[in-house]
Protein backbone atom coordinates (compact mmCIF):
# COMPACT_ATOMS: atom_id res chain seq x y z
CA UNK A 1 0.00 0.00 0.00
CA UNK A 2 1.80 3.18 -0.69
CA UNK A 3 1.69 6.28 0.95
CA UNK A 4 -0.87 8.36 -1.82
CA UNK A 5 -3.78 5.25 -0.83
CA UNK A 6 -3.61 5.91 2.85
CA UNK A 7 -4.31 9.79 1.98
CA UNK A 8 -7.20 8.74 0.30
CA UNK A 9 -10.54 8.51 1.59
CA UNK A 10 -12.24 4.88 0.86
CA UNK A 11 -15.60 6.03 2.33
CA UNK A 12 -16.97 8.91 0.51
CA UNK A 13 -16.16 10.09 -2.82
CA UNK A 14 -12.09 9.53 -3.36
CA UNK A 15 -11.49 12.64 -0.71
CA UNK A 16 -8.61 12.86 0.68
CA UNK A 17 -7.77 12.90 5.12
CA UNK A 18 -4.49 12.78 6.56
CA UNK A 19 -3.85 10.69 8.89
CA UNK A 20 -3.38 11.88 12.31
CA UNK A 21 -0.13 13.44 13.20
CA UNK A 22 1.37 12.73 16.72
CA UNK A 23 1.77 15.06 19.28
CA UNK A 24 -0.99 17.43 17.30
CA UNK A 25 -3.75 18.98 19.03
CA UNK A 26 -6.32 21.11 17.82
CA UNK A 27 -6.00 25.16 18.60
CA UNK A 28 -8.69 27.02 19.16
CA UNK A 29 -11.64 25.46 21.18
CA UNK A 30 -9.80 26.19 24.85
CA UNK A 31 -9.31 30.01 23.93
CA UNK A 32 -13.00 30.43 22.44
CA UNK A 33 -14.14 28.88 25.45
CA UNK A 34 -12.48 31.15 27.95
CA UNK A 35 -13.30 34.30 25.85
CA UNK A 36 -17.37 33.05 25.76
CA UNK A 37 -16.62 32.77 29.90
CA UNK A 38 -15.73 35.87 29.88
CA UNK A 39 -18.81 37.37 28.38
CA UNK A 40 -20.91 35.12 30.19
CA UNK A 41 -19.71 36.69 33.48
CA UNK A 42 -19.62 40.66 32.17
CA UNK A 43 -23.79 39.99 31.02
CA UNK A 44 -24.29 38.27 34.57
CA UNK A 45 -22.37 41.66 35.59
CA UNK A 46 -24.72 43.61 33.85
CA UNK A 47 -27.60 41.92 34.82
CA UNK A 48 -26.56 42.16 38.74
CA UNK A 49 -28.51 45.11 39.55
CA UNK A 50 -31.74 43.51 38.08
CA UNK A 51 -31.17 40.43 40.36
CA UNK A 52 -30.57 42.60 43.55
CA UNK A 53 -33.95 44.35 42.74
CA UNK A 54 -35.70 41.06 42.07
CA UNK A 55 -34.61 39.74 45.08
CA UNK A 56 -34.66 42.84 47.69
CA UNK A 57 -37.67 44.30 46.44
CA UNK A 58 -39.94 41.45 44.71
CA UNK A 59 -39.26 37.80 45.89
CA UNK A 60 -38.33 38.95 49.55
CA UNK A 61 -40.97 41.41 50.33
CA UNK A 62 -43.24 38.65 48.58
CA UNK A 63 -42.03 35.87 50.86
CA UNK A 64 -41.93 38.35 54.26
CA UNK A 65 -45.73 39.53 53.25
CA UNK A 66 -46.34 35.36 53.36
CA UNK A 67 -44.92 34.69 56.79
CA UNK A 68 -46.38 37.63 57.97
CA UNK A 69 -49.82 37.00 57.29
CA UNK A 70 -49.67 34.11 59.84
CA UNK A 71 -48.37 35.97 62.38
CA UNK A 72 -49.96 38.72 64.53
CA UNK A 73 -47.49 41.47 63.84
CA UNK A 74 -47.68 45.62 64.28
CA UNK A 75 -44.45 46.65 62.89
CA UNK A 76 -43.20 47.22 66.63
CA UNK A 77 -42.76 44.57 68.46
CA UNK A 78 -41.84 41.07 67.26
CA UNK A 79 -44.16 39.10 64.65
CA UNK A 80 -46.46 36.24 66.71
CA UNK A 81 -47.04 33.04 64.89
CA UNK A 82 -51.20 32.79 64.79
CA UNK A 83 -51.09 30.24 62.30
CA UNK A 84 -54.51 31.22 60.08
CA UNK A 85 -56.17 33.44 62.35
CA UNK A 86 -56.26 36.18 59.90
CA UNK A 87 -58.03 34.27 57.26
CA UNK A 88 -60.73 33.04 59.96
CA UNK A 89 -61.31 36.54 60.97
CA UNK A 90 -61.16 38.44 57.33
CA UNK A 91 -63.75 35.50 55.87
CA UNK A 92 -66.21 35.39 59.06
CA UNK A 93 -65.64 38.24 61.19
CA UNK A 94 -65.56 41.35 59.78
CA UNK A 95 -68.14 42.89 57.73
CA UNK A 96 -66.11 45.70 56.40
CA UNK A 97 -63.90 43.39 54.62
CA UNK A 98 -66.90 42.25 52.91
CA UNK A 99 -67.99 45.56 52.03
CA UNK A 100 -64.82 46.27 50.37
CA UNK A 101 -64.84 43.18 48.29
CA UNK A 102 -68.26 44.22 47.18
CA UNK A 103 -67.11 47.64 46.11
CA UNK A 104 -64.10 46.53 44.51
CA UNK A 105 -65.88 44.31 42.51
CA UNK A 106 -68.42 46.63 41.52
CA UNK A 107 -66.03 49.05 40.69
CA UNK A 108 -63.98 46.33 38.24
CA UNK A 109 -67.11 44.83 36.63
CA UNK A 110 -69.22 48.38 35.63
CA UNK A 111 -66.14 50.79 35.35
CA UNK A 112 -63.54 48.47 33.22
CA UNK A 113 -66.29 47.42 30.56
CA UNK A 114 -67.15 50.75 30.41
CA UNK A 115 -63.68 52.18 30.02
CA UNK A 116 -63.08 49.61 27.18
CA UNK A 117 -66.12 50.69 25.23
CA UNK A 118 -65.17 54.56 25.44
CA UNK A 119 -61.82 53.87 24.35
CA UNK A 120 -62.92 51.58 21.28
CA UNK A 121 -65.49 54.35 20.45
CA UNK A 122 -62.92 56.92 20.35
CA UNK A 123 -60.33 54.56 19.05
CA UNK A 124 -62.87 53.91 15.81
CA UNK A 125 -63.76 57.81 15.36
CA UNK A 126 -60.28 58.51 15.50
CA UNK A 127 -59.36 56.25 12.92
CA UNK A 128 -61.66 57.47 9.87
CA UNK A 129 -58.84 59.88 8.37
CA UNK A 130 -58.98 62.91 10.89
CA UNK A 131 -56.42 65.58 10.78
CA UNK A 132 -54.15 66.41 13.40
CA UNK A 133 -54.40 62.51 14.54
CA UNK A 134 -51.39 62.55 16.75
CA UNK A 135 -52.66 65.88 18.64
CA UNK A 136 -55.64 64.46 19.19
CA UNK A 137 -54.36 61.12 20.30
CA UNK A 138 -52.20 62.77 22.43
CA UNK A 139 -54.83 64.54 24.01
CA UNK A 140 -56.92 61.75 24.56
CA UNK A 141 -54.21 59.90 26.00
CA UNK A 142 -53.32 62.78 28.54
CA UNK A 143 -56.45 61.63 31.34
CA UNK A 144 -54.32 58.42 31.53
CA UNK A 145 -51.06 59.75 32.60
CA UNK A 146 -52.46 62.22 35.33
CA UNK A 147 -55.71 60.36 36.10
CA UNK A 148 -54.27 58.19 38.81
CA UNK A 149 -52.58 61.45 40.59
CA UNK A 150 -53.59 63.21 43.87
CA UNK A 151 -54.42 66.39 42.15
CA UNK A 152 -56.86 65.10 39.86
CA UNK A 153 -58.37 63.14 42.52
CA UNK A 154 -58.68 66.50 44.24
CA UNK A 155 -60.22 68.13 41.39
CA UNK A 156 -62.70 65.23 40.83
CA UNK A 157 -63.51 65.63 44.68
CA UNK A 158 -64.40 69.46 43.93
CA UNK A 159 -65.88 69.11 40.46
CA UNK A 160 -68.78 66.66 41.95
CA UNK A 161 -68.85 68.39 45.46
CA UNK A 162 -71.91 70.94 46.28
CA UNK A 163 -70.50 73.93 44.75
CA UNK A 164 -68.91 71.95 41.84
CA UNK A 165 -69.39 72.63 38.41
CA UNK A 166 -71.52 69.71 37.97
CA UNK A 167 -74.00 70.83 40.52
CA UNK A 168 -73.93 74.62 38.46
CA UNK A 169 -74.52 73.11 35.22
CA UNK A 170 -77.46 70.96 36.50
CA UNK A 171 -78.61 74.21 38.31
CA UNK A 172 -79.01 76.21 34.64
CA UNK A 173 -81.92 73.40 34.52
CA UNK A 174 -83.48 73.40 37.71
CA UNK A 175 -82.31 70.45 38.80
CA UNK A 176 -81.86 70.11 42.56
CA UNK A 177 -78.51 69.77 43.40
CA UNK A 178 -76.56 67.72 46.31
CA UNK A 179 -73.10 66.74 46.96
CA UNK A 180 -72.38 63.46 44.70
CA UNK A 181 -68.90 62.66 46.56
CA UNK A 182 -71.09 62.51 50.07
CA UNK A 183 -74.15 60.48 48.65
CA UNK A 184 -73.76 56.42 49.38
CA UNK A 185 -75.81 56.21 46.45
CA UNK A 186 -73.65 58.49 43.86
CA UNK A 187 -69.93 58.20 45.47
CA UNK A 188 -68.68 55.51 43.70
CA UNK A 189 -70.36 56.34 40.41
CA UNK A 190 -67.99 59.22 40.40
CA UNK A 191 -64.72 57.43 41.17
CA UNK A 192 -66.34 55.42 37.77
CA UNK A 193 -66.38 57.91 36.16
CA UNK A 194 -62.97 59.24 36.61
CA UNK A 195 -61.94 55.39 35.49
CA UNK A 196 -63.82 55.97 32.55
CA UNK A 197 -62.22 59.17 31.66
CA UNK A 198 -58.89 57.61 31.47
CA UNK A 199 -59.66 55.58 28.62
CA UNK A 200 -56.86 56.87 27.09
CA UNK A 201 -54.23 54.34 27.23
CA UNK A 202 -56.59 51.14 25.21
CA UNK A 203 -57.88 53.81 23.45
CA UNK A 204 -54.27 54.06 21.83
CA UNK A 205 -53.93 50.25 21.92
CA UNK A 206 -57.27 49.90 19.92
CA UNK A 207 -56.39 52.46 17.61
CA UNK A 208 -52.96 50.34 16.51
CA UNK A 209 -55.31 47.81 16.14
CA UNK A 210 -57.53 49.35 13.75
CA UNK A 211 -54.39 50.62 11.75
CA UNK A 212 -53.69 46.66 10.96
CA UNK A 213 -56.96 45.66 9.62
CA UNK A 214 -56.73 45.41 5.79
CA UNK A 215 -58.85 47.69 4.15
CA UNK A 216 -59.78 45.08 1.39
CA UNK A 217 -62.22 43.61 3.56
CA UNK A 218 -64.16 46.67 3.99
CA UNK A 219 -64.13 47.07 0.23
CA UNK A 220 -65.28 43.74 -0.03
CA UNK A 221 -68.09 44.52 2.43
CA UNK A 222 -69.46 47.37 0.42
CA UNK A 223 -69.28 45.76 -2.61
CA UNK A 224 -71.90 43.36 -0.75
CA UNK A 225 -73.58 46.15 0.10
CA UNK A 226 -72.81 45.59 4.19
CA UNK A 227 -74.17 48.73 6.54
CA UNK A 228 -71.27 50.75 8.75
CA UNK A 229 -72.69 48.85 11.78
CA UNK A 230 -72.16 45.43 10.06
CA UNK A 231 -68.96 46.00 8.92
CA UNK A 232 -67.76 47.08 12.78
CA UNK A 233 -69.64 44.00 13.88
CA UNK A 234 -68.68 41.43 11.38
CA UNK A 235 -65.06 42.80 10.49
CA UNK A 236 -63.47 45.27 12.97
CA UNK A 237 -64.94 43.95 15.81
CA UNK A 238 -63.66 39.52 15.52
CA UNK A 239 -60.57 41.51 13.94
CA UNK A 240 -59.72 43.25 17.21
CA UNK A 241 -60.47 40.39 20.14
CA UNK A 242 -56.96 39.72 21.25
CA UNK A 243 -56.62 43.64 21.72
CA UNK A 244 -59.77 43.58 23.71
CA UNK A 245 -58.79 40.94 25.46
CA UNK A 246 -55.25 42.28 26.11
CA UNK A 247 -56.88 45.65 27.26
CA UNK A 248 -59.17 43.93 29.34
CA UNK A 249 -56.50 42.11 31.02
CA UNK A 250 -54.37 44.91 31.98
CA UNK A 251 -57.70 47.09 32.61
CA UNK A 252 -59.05 44.60 35.64
CA UNK A 253 -55.64 44.03 37.04
CA UNK A 254 -55.08 47.85 37.05
CA UNK A 255 -58.79 48.54 38.35
CA UNK A 256 -58.26 45.73 41.50
CA UNK A 257 -55.52 47.33 42.76
CA UNK A 258 -57.44 51.46 42.62
CA UNK A 259 -56.25 53.27 45.69
CA UNK A 260 -55.64 56.83 44.97
CA UNK A 261 -59.10 58.27 44.09
CA UNK A 262 -60.76 56.36 46.67
CA UNK A 263 -58.56 57.87 48.88
CA UNK A 264 -58.36 61.17 48.20
CA UNK A 265 -62.61 61.77 47.62
CA UNK A 266 -63.61 59.53 50.75
CA UNK A 267 -60.16 61.72 53.12
CA UNK A 268 -59.05 58.33 53.58
CA UNK A 269 -62.55 57.18 55.00
CA UNK A 270 -64.05 55.38 52.51
CA UNK A 271 -67.31 56.67 53.17
CA UNK A 272 -70.03 57.59 52.76
CA UNK A 273 -70.73 54.81 54.86
CA UNK A 274 -68.12 52.74 53.42
CA UNK A 275 -69.52 53.21 49.51
CA UNK A 276 -66.32 53.62 48.37
CA UNK A 277 -63.85 51.73 50.71
CA UNK A 278 -61.81 50.18 48.07
CA UNK A 279 -59.88 46.63 49.07
CA UNK A 280 -56.80 48.18 48.90
CA UNK A 281 -57.89 51.27 51.04
CA UNK A 282 -59.30 48.98 53.55
CA UNK A 283 -55.91 47.04 53.30
CA UNK A 284 -53.88 50.27 53.86
CA UNK A 285 -55.95 50.66 57.06
CA UNK A 286 -55.74 47.84 58.48
CA UNK A 287 -51.88 48.03 57.88
CA UNK A 288 -51.10 51.62 58.17
CA UNK A 289 -53.50 52.68 60.45
CA UNK A 290 -54.34 50.27 62.74
CA UNK A 291 -50.77 48.47 62.67
CA UNK A 292 -52.57 45.02 62.01
CA UNK A 293 -49.78 44.19 59.38
CA UNK A 294 -49.98 40.84 59.59
CA UNK A 295 -53.99 41.16 58.76
CA UNK A 296 -53.47 43.33 55.98
CA UNK A 297 -50.35 40.77 54.76
CA UNK A 298 -53.03 38.03 54.53
CA UNK A 299 -55.40 40.88 52.75
CA UNK A 300 -52.77 41.33 50.21
CA UNK A 301 -52.62 37.66 49.50
CA UNK A 302 -56.22 37.08 48.78
CA UNK A 303 -56.30 40.20 46.41
CA UNK A 304 -53.39 38.68 44.94
CA UNK A 305 -55.53 34.89 44.44
CA UNK A 306 -58.44 36.88 43.07
CA UNK A 307 -56.25 39.09 40.52
CA UNK A 308 -55.20 35.44 39.65
CA UNK A 309 -58.59 33.58 39.42
CA UNK A 310 -59.61 36.30 36.71
CA UNK A 311 -56.82 36.22 35.22
CA UNK A 312 -57.02 32.41 34.21
CA UNK A 313 -60.53 32.75 33.87
CA UNK A 314 -60.05 35.19 30.59
CA UNK A 315 -57.27 33.27 29.50
CA UNK A 316 -59.98 29.96 30.03
CA UNK A 317 -62.66 31.41 27.93
CA UNK A 318 -61.45 33.51 25.39
CA UNK A 319 -60.39 30.36 23.38
CA UNK A 320 -65.18 30.63 22.49
CA UNK A 321 -64.95 34.64 21.43
CA UNK A 322 -60.69 35.76 21.07
CA UNK A 323 -59.99 35.38 16.89
CA UNK A 324 -56.54 35.22 15.80
CA UNK A 325 -55.19 35.57 12.11
CA UNK A 326 -53.77 31.82 12.21
CA UNK A 327 -56.95 30.40 12.94
CA UNK A 328 -59.17 28.98 10.53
Amino acid sequence: MTTASLRRSPARGGGRTDPPRPGRKRRGKPQHAARMAHEGLWGYAFLAPWFLGLLGLTLGPLIASLYFSFTDYNLISSPEWTGVDNYVRMFTEDSRYWQSAKVTLTYVLVGVPLELAMALLVAVVLNRGLRALNLYRAVFYLPSLLGGSVAIAILWRQLFGVEGLVNQFLGMFGIETQSWVASPDTALGTLIILNVWQFGAPMVIFLAGLRQVPGELYEAASVDGASVVRKFLAITLPLLTPIIFFNLILRIINAFQAFTPAYIVSGGTGGPTDSTLFYTLYLYQQGFANLDMGYAAAMAWVLLIVIGIFTAANFLFSRFWVFYGDEG
